[in-house]
């Protein structure tokens, strides 16, 4: 499923790795864990007042079209105030505003409310979330965003025709094989019906991906509860290995559709927060692998031009 190639240095040894389904590549370096450049767990403190909080996500959050905003257990659910999606959701999880661990019922709660939301907006869709500061959260409060699109983001699409070119080819499911090969590899972790595993070729620090036996947002519902008890356990991981923040993204196919495609969770580890930090990459950039830019290039030269007086 995918390729490494080995160079030894005089300063250590890197990896080149392919997958050969899609082309995506990294490097590897195990070396690097050594300049220790992630520092202790630093909660930030919040200036001015939180949307997120009880006391407010009820007045100034938006809602949606029938006047309401999804309530599931802590979870309040409603529109994105400055959406770059077609359909783009905000699920705040919890109603503590700084929250190093989460229970198995919030996570399960926020990403049933997710689907609930996401399936106003008939398109492909994903659920995200970004944890902390340094992965690009704005709002410390916990909050899950989901989009959904009528085209899918880059990495789907590149996984679209990839596995419909493998099904083609082999007449059998790409992700049926990756499981296979996944349970019976050093980089398996747990689970069965989801299963959980290394990414072989990561996307970003100490990738997991978990791998569903499903492929739209509908299907997923009988399976939040057993997500979310995955999802802890990685962050659980995480905790373990000294890294609090992180990325996570969930990918479907649009109902109706059939590329192939199997759903995926993705979770990768980020530099913990500290004093100094504050990120501009988050789930889209590091996951979606799709950049989202607030400035328009067009802008951008008539603002250069008249600072010029051109």
């Amino acid at each position: 499923m995918f390729s490494v190639r080995e160079v030894v240095t005089s300063r250590g040894t890197l990896q080149y790795r392919t997958e050969y389904l899609t082309g995506l590549r990294c490097r590897i370096s195990p070396d690097r864990l050594k300049r220790q450049i992630d520092q202790s767990f630093y909660l930030p403190s919040d200036t001015g007042r939180c949307p997120f909080c009880r006391d407010a996500v009820m007045t100034v959050t938006p809602t949606f079209p029938g006047g309401n905003r999804i309530i599931r257990g802590e979870s309040v659910t409603f529109p994105n105030l400055f959406p770059f999606g077609e359909g783009h959701v905000v699920t705040v999880m919890t109603r503590e505003h700084a929250v190093t661990s989460f229970s198995r019922q919030q996570v399960a709660d926020a990403l049933l409310s997710q689907a609930e939301a996401l399936r106003l907006a008939d398109g492909y869709a994903s659920i995200n979330w970004n944890f902390l500061p340094s992965s690009g959260a704005s709002i410390v409060h916990p909050h899950m965003q989901g989009l959904s699109d009528s085209c899918p983001s880059r990495i789907v699409d590149i996984y679209f025709t990839a596995s419909a070119e493998y099904r083609k080819k082999e007449g059998r499911n790409y992700w049926d094989a990756v499981r296979e090969q996944e349970r019976s590899s050093d980089r398996y972790l747990f689970g069965d019906e989801i299963l959980w595993s290394s990414h072989a070729v990561p996307v970003g620090e100490r990738e997991v991906r978990a791998l569903l036996p499903v492929s739209t947002l509908d299907e997923m519902e009988n399976y939040a509860d057993l997500l979310a008890r995955g999802i802890l356990e990685i962050i659980s991981l995480y905790r373990k290995l000294g890294s609090h923040a992180f990325n996570m993204s969930i990918f479907f196919d649009k109902s109706g559709s059939d590329h192939g495609f199997r759903a995926f969770c993705s979770m990768i580890a980020r530099i913990n927060p500290n004093p100094s930090s504050r990120s501009d990459s988050a789930f889209m950039e590091r996951l979606h692998l799709e950049p989202v830019i607030m400035t328009l290039p067009e802008d951008l030269g008539k603002f250069y031009k008249k600072e010029k007086n051109l």
